[in-house]
This record gives C-alpha cells, sequence and structure tokens, in this order.
C-alpha cells in the first residue's frame, strides 16, 4: 500500500524567503509523527501546507491518494473536511456555543448534525458531563479536549496539531497527550507540530526542519521498543 501522505521536493517562498526547501518525506498510515525545529525552521509552513490551508511553490503531495498541490479553494475546503482534523494551539472554539454545538460545527459542512455521533465523541475524550458548557466554563485542557473532539467527529483520515498543548499547565499537557497516546493506539494518524522534545520523543519518528530543510528524520526508542 502507498504511504498515507507523500511529500516530494516542496518548496514555500515568501518572495525572496524560503520557508521550505526541498522537503520531501513519507508518513505510513497509523504512524505518529513530530514535526520539530525552532521557530522560523518551516514548521507551521508545512502543516499549513498539509491541511489545505495555504499553496506551496513547488512541489507534489499526495494525502490519503488525492494530490492536494494544485487544488482550488472550493476543492481544498472538501479536503479538509473530509481528510483532516485539526487542533490548534488556541483551541478555536466559539465561544457563545456549548461543547456540543461546537462539536457538531464541524459536522455542518458535510450537511449533517448528529447530536448523538457529537456527544460520543465528548464522552471519548473525557467531557460526558461537560456537553452544555461554554468555553468560558471550561478549563483550557477541557477546551482543548473539546477540540480533539471536533476534529475526530468527522473521521479524519489525518489529524494535524500545532503546539497542542503549548497554552496548557502540566497536569492538562499529560491528559492531552495521554488522550493522543489513545488516538495513537486506535490507528488514528498523527503529525503534531512541538517544541518539547519530551513530546517528540512518544512520537513514532520525528521529522525535524532546520532552515526550511529536513535536516533528519529520527525514529524514537519509545517506538522501536
Amino acid at each position: 500500500m502507498a504511504p498515507l501522505v507523500q511529500v516530494e521536493q516542496i518548496e514555500k517562498r515568501f518572495g525572496d524567503v524560503r520557508a521550505l526547501d526541498r522537503v520531501s518525506f513519507e508518513v505510513e498510515a497509523g504512524e505518529w509523527i513530530a514535526i520539530m525545529g525552532p521557530s522560523g525552521s518551516g514548521k507551521t509552513s508545512l502543516i499549513n501546507i498539509l491541511g489545505g490551508l495555504d499553496h506551496p511553490t513547488a512541489g507534489r503531495i499526495s494525502v490519503d491518494g488525492l494530490e492536494i498541490a494544485n487544488l482550488g479553494e472550493r476543492e481544498l475546503t472538501r479536503y479538509r473536511a473530509d481528510k483532516i482534523g485539526f487542533v490548534f494551539q488556541q483551541f478555536h472554539l466559539v465561544p457563545y456555543l456549548t461543547a456540543l454545538e461546537n462539536v457538531m460545527l464541524a459536522q455542518y459542512f458535510h450537511s449533517i448534525t448528529d447530536e448523538k455521533d457529537a456527544a460520543e465523541a465528548l464522552r471519548r475524550v473525557g467531557l460526558g458531563d461537560r456537553l452544555d458548557h461554554v468555553p468560558a466554563a471550561l478549563s483550557g485542557g477541557e477546551q482543548q479536549r473539546v477540540a480533539i473532539a471536533r476534529a475526530l467527529i468527522n473521521q479524519p483520515k489525518l489529524i494535524l496539531a500545532d503546539e497542542p498543548t503549548g497554552n496548557l499547565d502540566e497536569a492538562n499537557e499529560a491528559v492531552v497527550l495521554n488522550l493522543f497516546h489513545e488516538l495513537h493506539d486506535a490507528g488514528h494518524t498523527i503529525l503534531v507540530v512541538t517544541h518539547s522534545q519530551a513530546i517528540g520523543n512518544l512520537a513514532d519518528r520525528r521529522i525535524e526542519l532546520e532552515h526550511g530543510r529536513v535536516a533528519r528524520i529520527v525514529t524514537t526508542s519509545l517506538a522501536k521498543e
């Protein structure tokens, strides 16, 4: 079987600045990949392109057999709805909607709203007793778990997480990382951008970027055990 994600010679330029410079790698279905590197190394540009939020300047990307590099905006919207689950550092929850309604919001792109499925997604992340709470009534860790439930509701092929524990304290970080472990064990494919070496070591592999290039790809010791 072909890898779930194939990135070939991707470039991203902003004027004379090359944010990504001939980046290539593959991700197998079910892998947990950490994308790491210092600020300005190209991590955000890479995850935005993989998520269909931006276009590469050059190169080829295939996700679940779909070539996405040259898709138009309408096609990219469908791609994001069908194949991608996003988890952001800032949560991006709608403040006047309940946890249940925030999860159901992701279903609107499929012209369906299934309250039972949304409630089950929240129970899966340990929030079965928080369905009717608005974001302001939830802790940071609970808000991030709502965001994860929202990312999972459409059964995405690929979960993209951008610094998902960056705004959390140590206790909530542990809860969210344990949830990612459970998702990984259940067979989900996860790409997470992180500055944390400890979080990077939890992944199957680390893709380390420097100056827009792949500096190294490391298989973690935990993944080998």
